[in-house]
C-alpha cells in the first residue's frame, strides 16, 4: 500500500490521560522470569542507537537490552511497517543510577525556569517526562524492568524520520497526541503527524501501549503495560543484566 493512501487510513492518536502513578503502582507483578537480551541481536528492520551512551550519560550501557517477549515484539512491529521504513531502538533496559541521573537532571532544569513551581508541581512537571528512580520490587521504574522501551522511524538509509521533536525533549509537543489538537498544520507538521500515527499503530497492533506524554516510549509487560492495556498483572519486575558477577553470586549462594 503506498504511503500516502496508508497514512489516510490511519485515524488520530487518541488522547490519553497521564498515569495516575499511585494506582498504577497497585498493579500486581508476577514476572515470569523472561531474560533480558540484547537488540543489536535483531536483523533488519530493526536499527540499535543506544542513545544515552552516546550521550555520555554517567551508567549508560552501550547497547539496549530489553525481556524476551519484548524483543519478539519489537521484531514483529518491524517487520510489519512499510516497504523502506525500519524501526531504531532508542533505550530499553535502564540501570538504576542512570535514571537518577535523568532525573534529577531534568527536575533541575526545570526548577531553574520555574523557580516558583511547588515542590509538588515540579515533581508532577518532571514525571511527565522521567518516571521517579525507584528499585522497589513491587513498583520499579518502567525502564527497569526490560519492559519499557524508547523507539522511533527510520528512512531505508537508516535516518530516523520528522517526528515533529526529537527523543527526550521534555516539551509539549512530545506529547503522542500533540498534533492532533491543532487546528492548521504545515506540511512539516502535518508529516510529523503521520509518522506518529504510523509509529503508534504499529506498536499497539504488537501488545504495546504508549505512555501519552513521549511519542517515543512504548510498554510491554511492565506495570504501565498493564495500566493502560488494561490488563489484570504486570508480568515483568526489577530487572538485572546476566553479568559475571551476578552469576557467580547466584551460583556460590
Amino acid at each position: 500500500m503506498p504511503l500516502n493512501t496508508l497514512f489516510k487510513a490511519l485515524p488520530p492518536i487518541p488522547h490519553h490521560p497521564s498515569p495516575r502513578w499511585e494506582k498504577l503502582r497497585r498493579a500486581p507483578i508476577k514476572d515470569n522470569g523472561e531474560r533480558l537480551v540484547p537488540m543489536s541481536l535483531a536483523p533488519a528492520p530493526i536499527k540499535v542507537f543506544p542513545a544515552y551512551a552516546r550521550l555520555g550519560i554517567p551508567g549508560a550501557v552501550p547497547e539496549c537490552f530489553v525481556r524476551e517477549g519484548v524483543y519478539r515484539a519489537l521484531l514483529a512491529a518491524a517487520r510489519s511497517l512499510p516497504n523502506d521504513i525500519g524501526l531504531i531502538v532508542l533505550d530499553g533496559w535502564r540501570p538504576w543510577r542512570v535514571q537518577q541521573y535523568l532525573f534529577d537532571t531534568l527536575h533541575e532544569a526545570i526548577h531553574h525556569h520555574q523557580p516558583d513551581l511547588s515542590e509538588e508541581e515540579l515533581l508532577d512537571r518532571t514525571r511527565e517526562f522521567v518516571s521517579v528512580p525507584s528499585r522497589d520490587p513491587f513498583a520499579p521504574s518502567p525502564h527497569l524492568t526490560g519492559g519499557a522501551v524508547d523507539v522511533t522511524l527510520c528512512d531505508a538509509d537508516g535516518l530516523p524520520l520528522d517526528m515533529g521533536t526529537l527523543f527526550d525533549e521534555a516539551l509539549p509537543a512530545s506529547h503522542s497526541d500533540y498534533y492532533e489538537h491543532l487546528q492548521m498544520l504545515t506540511p512539516q507538521q502535518q508529516n510529523a503527524r503521520d509518522n506518529r500515527r504510523l509509529l503508534y499503530y504499529t506498536m499497539q497492533q504488537h501488545g504495546f501501549t504508549n505512555l501519552p506524554s513521549e511519542w517515543w516510549h512504548f510498554d510491554y509487560g511492565d506495570q504501565l503495560w498493564a495500566y493502560y492495556g488494561p490488563h489484570e498483572h504486570a508480568h515483568y519486575g526489577p530487572a538485572e543484566l546476566d553479568t559475571i558477577e551476578n552469576r557467580w553470586r547466584r551460583q556460590l549462594s
